[in-house]
């Protein structure tokens, strides 16, 4: 399906994904905790009793025990496509806004500085100061809302990002997301949005946004990313518009130092000590869970995104910093 992403984006994600995922996020939304983390519970505890119970006769028809393992990962490949997986062959988010990828560093700069402008500007405007570090005062759910508040004004101007039916939660499996080192993710077979509940509050807007841009249909993470970006940044909340800022300067920050490293440190000593703060709160964060699996796991997701159409694999994360210059640039141009 690689060769033909006009088919897929017209007949799968703009067609028959619509409907399926629509019903299962009707069907599941209303329910506060996760299905899906709990139907990945009952099927790994099943599939362990399953190997221990019949450990006898799998060491005496090896064949058969994978042949079994066969057929069930068939049709789990297959009910991961048609449920969600589609989605990675389909037209590129550049495509839909006509923006390009490719940026200079000059573009970079300019960006990168506009982005620590803005954090330090409302960082100021919520703290009144420079030098505390912003604490969102919301709960989880009253992030959430937000977050679904700013897809009803992104949809004005964007209707295919119109969010109908929302099914965003916690998940259950937090903490081991943690180890992990993810923020969140998209359960395909229950079009559940999954956010990691133990992440530093600040930045959770930005990953409600980009869980939910995977449940619209969009699976490249950079596409997710500069989705999660606009929501965020587009919701009336200061506190979520310092979330988007902060996030994208993040990213900013980190291509300039690779390209740029003086003029990378110069943004970073005009920051306020909030701004740097909440930088450091999440470094923290990250770092106290830090453990030799979250390679593995990284190296695993990294092989499952280049097999899914992804050719940068994890590193396609970062991209968002060239579809978020693009689309200032493209914004400038038509203003």
């Amino acid at each position: 399906m690689a060769a033909y992403p006009n088919f897929v984006e017209t007949y799968y994600s703009n067609g028959l994904y619509l409907p399926i995922s629509r019903f299962l996020r009707i069907l599941l939304g209303w329910i506060p905790f996760s299905v899906g983390d709990l139907l990945y519970l009952t099927l790994g505890i099943l599939a362990i009793r399953y190997l221990y119970k019949h450990r006898k006769t799998i060491k005496s028809k090896p064949l058969h025990f994978l042949k079994n393992i066969g057929v069930v990962l068939s049709i789990s490949y297959f009910a991961f496509h048609l449920l969600w997986g589609m989605n990675y062959y389909r037209q590129p988010i550049t495509w839909k806004l006509g923006i390009e990828r490719e940026y200079t560093l000059e573009e970079l700069t300019q960006l990168t500085q506009y982005f620590a402008k803005k954090a330090n500007a409302y960082q100021h405007q919520i703290t009144g100061d420079s030098i505390d570090p912003v604490q969102i005062p919301y709960s989880k759910k009253e992030i959430f809302k937000k977050t679904e508040e700013g897809y009803i004004k992104l949809k004005k101007d964007y209707p295919d990002l119109a969010y109908k039916s929302p099914s965003l939660k916690i998940s259950i499996f937090s903490i081991p997301l943690t180890y992990m080192g993810y923020g969140g993710y998209l359960n395909p077979f229950s079009n559940e949005a999954q956010v990691n509940g133990i992440t530093p509050l600040f930045r959770m807007p930005t990953v409600s946004g980009h869980e939910v841009g995977h449940q619209l249909g969009y699976s490249a993470e950079d596409a997710t990313n500069f989705i999660g970006y606009l929501v965020t940044v587009q919701n009336n909340d200061p506190y979520f518009k310092y979330a988007a800022y902060h996030n994208a300067l993040g990213y900013c920050l980190s291509d300039l130092s690779r390209k740029d490293e003086h003029t990378s440190k110069q943004i970073i000593a005009a920051l306020h000590p909030g701004v740097k703060k909440n930088f450091q709160e999440l470094r923290d964060f990250w770092d106290h869970y830090q453990n030799p699996l979250e390679p593995v796991f990284k190296s695993i997701f990294n092989t499952f995104l280049k097999m899914n159409n992804q050719e940068e694999g994890i590193k396609s994360y970062n991209s968002v910093v060239g579809l978020m210059i693009n689309f200032h640039l493209k914004k400038e141009t038509s203003s």
